[in-house]
């Protein structure tokens, strides 16, 4: 990828890949295009994942002992400045696909990927409710990344049982629109202080686990 160019990656875990989640990322997607940012849209809602196993194959060989979509994606998350998480919500949860694409990828990357000040968002879409939970659910892989998490105007949200549904909900895509315009800001702004002063120190030399001695 060349210096002056910038991409995000959006993932789709909609099993519908022309759905709810898809008018979502449109939206974004032309927002960040006038922004002067690239995206790559990839769906994994409608593809066989598996969860992780915790064999820890990947710290010994660099990627997942699962050769699929987990490690043909690693390499464009290196590139990326951004990734945005897109899902359906299932019981106040996000697609199963989806989270278990995140654990493998955030899990088998964390040698080799340096995911520091790499910005982060989630976007759900739901009928009615459940909509934070699941929002909540994904920002976690974010929050423990050291990757900055973009808000918008309101919750990242949309609402609606079809594609046209979400095409009326005018708030729900001002609120991609803003969202696409805060992270192209803080993709810039992080690129112009890390090109100034490098990227912050990240300490990982604690490890603390807690045990009790066993009563006899």
């Amino acid at each position: 990828m060349a210096e002056n160019t910038f991409k995000v990656l959006l993932i789709n875990g909609s099993a519908h890949v022309n759905g709810c989640v898809a008018r979502a990322f449109d939206e974004i997607e032309k927002t960040l295009s006038e922004s002067g940012i690239n995206t790559e849209r990839i769906n994994v809602g409608n593809k066989d994942i598996r969860g992780c196993i915790a064999c820890n194959y990947c710290r010994s060989h660099g990627k997942c002992v699962f050769n699929d979509m987990v490690n043909e994606t690693a390499p464009k998350l290196a590139e990326a400045d951004g990734i945005i998480l897109g899902t359906p919500v299932y019981y106040a949860g996000p697609n199963g696909q989806l989270h278990a694409f995140m654990d493998r990828l955030i899990y088998s990357t964390a040698g080799t990927i340096n995911l520091n000040q790499k910005v982060g968002a989630t976007v759900v879409s739901s009928r009615r409710a459940g909509s934070t939970s699941a929002f909540d659910s994904m920002n976690h892989f974010f929050s423990m990344c050291s990757m900055p998490v973009v808000s918008s105007t309101y919750w990242n949200e949309v609402h609606g049982f079809t594609a046209e549904d979400v095409e009326n909900d005018e708030e729900g895509l001002q609120t991609m629109r803003n969202l696409a315009r805060n992270m192209a800001f803080l993709i810039k702004a992080i690129r112009a202080q890390k090109e100034k002063e490098g990227l912050p120190h990240q300490e990982h030399d604690v490890f603390t686990s807690f045990f009790t001695e066993r009563r006899q």
